[in-house]
């Protein structure tokens, strides 16, 4: 599954309303790790069968970062059934991460 570009006005169908877990993954372009981050974040998204992955760019959506308490990049949440579960910050294990999605 391919990963989706998430912003303000589809966030709430596809994170709140999914019946999925979802990895949503806050990042910049202009941020060195978020780009480390993201080849990882695009393997799980093409492993991981049943699980939603989507990247939202904080510049261009400072209100959901705000509302997510995103202070520092990247930042991963992991949401279940429309709940933030587990967050991660900075670069984080492949693995680490798989083992919040199982």
């Amino acid at each position: 599954m391919s990963v989706l570009a998430l912003n303000e006005n589809n966030f709430e169908e596809e994170v709140l309303k999914s019946n999925n877990k979802v990895l949503v993954d806050f990042y910049a372009d202009w941020c060195g790790p978020c780009k480390m981050m993201s080849p990882i974040i695009d393997e799980i998204a093409e492993e991981k069968q049943g699980i939603k992955v989507g990247k939202v760019n904080v510049d261009n959506n400072q209100e959901l970062a705000i509302k997510y308490d995103v202070m520092s990049i990247p930042t991963i949440i992991v949401f279940e059934n429309g709940v933030p579960k587990k967050t991660f910050i900075g670069v984080t294990d492949k693995n680490e991460i798989l083992e919040q999605l199982s």
